[in-house]
């Protein structure tokens, strides 16, 4: 069956979140209530032309395992507006453009209505705002920008009925600021590792799952090009070090993960 089939298809139990993650920041998430949103969804191989330019090797080390055309979510959200993370090639073919709400930063909203997505479904976000479709709620969370070429970076906080909460950090260099997330009591954390061009290593990402404390912590944004990759055990070590009462969870390409609130 395809994915996004089976996605559409899955029984999420009262209390709990579906997650499947499909490489890079991107993620699907399922409520119990049967709404679908997706964050940082990249599913080209877009960024290989940047490689071409800026001599680093962008291309995709990850299989796409949704086609553009066969997305279907009820909320697809960017956390800025990195080619990986608000990707116009993915964007400009998506099968869900009449029926999704779009949500980003200002610079992720003027790719939204260039290609296509009418301003009635766009809903500029902010560290800060909050969005709600059906029953899942997105609230803005602080990022600091990790280069000049897009300075509007921020985080989501997703609440899924009165099941978890997940804190996913998007792009961000490290700051104290990154703790103000604690104040919503996330669940779990998805945290980029990378280290390079700015974000968070892993062990800036172990100390602030220290400070934030969820449960689980999930490692991201570590997998897709190889000049941008990390070991993500270097993150559960740090996790043992700093953080020893937060759970390391590494998930799998296209597989699920559902998470029961305690």
């Amino acid at each position: 069956m395809p994915l996004m089939n089976e996605i559409r298809r899955a029984t999420v139990p009262s209390g709990a979140v579906a997650i499947w993650w499909l490489g890079q920041s991107g993620y699907i998430f399922k409520s119990s209530g049967g709404t679908v949103a997706g964050v940082d969804l990249y599913l080209t191989d877009s960024c290989a032309s940047i490689a071409e330019a800026e001599t680093i090797d962008l291309r995709r080390q990850v299989p796409v395992f949704i086609q553009p055309e066969e997305l279907d979510v009820d909320v697809f959200a960017c956390t800025h507006n990195h080619q990986d993370h608000t990707d116009p090639e993915t964007i400009r073919a998506l099968g869900c453009k009449r029926t999704a709400l779009f949500v980003g930063p200002h610079p992720s909203c003027e790719v939204f209505l260039q290609l296509g997505i009418s301003a009635q479904r766009i809903h500029p976000s902010w560290p800060g705002c909050e969005v709600r479709q059906g029953d899942v709620t997105l609230r803005g969370t602080w990022a600091l920008p990790t280069d000049a070429s897009d300075l509007n970076h921020m985080g989501f906080v997703l609440e899924f009925g009165e099941g978890p909460k997940v804190y996913i950090t998007g792009d961000t260099d490290d700051s104290p600021l990154l703790a103000s997330a604690a104040k919503f009591a996330p669940d779990v954390m998805i945290a980029v590792i990378n280290g390079g061009f700015n974000n968070l290593s892993a062990w800036e990402a172990a100390e602030l799952a220290a400070k934030i404390r969820p449960k689980v912590a999930i490692p991201s944004h570590y997998d897709m090009f190889a000049d941008n990759a990390i070991d993500p055990r270097q993150f559960a070590a740090a996790l043992r070090a700093v953080a020893p009462g937060v759970e390391y969870r590494e998930l799998k390409h296209g597989e699920a993960f559902v998470y029961y609130r305690s």
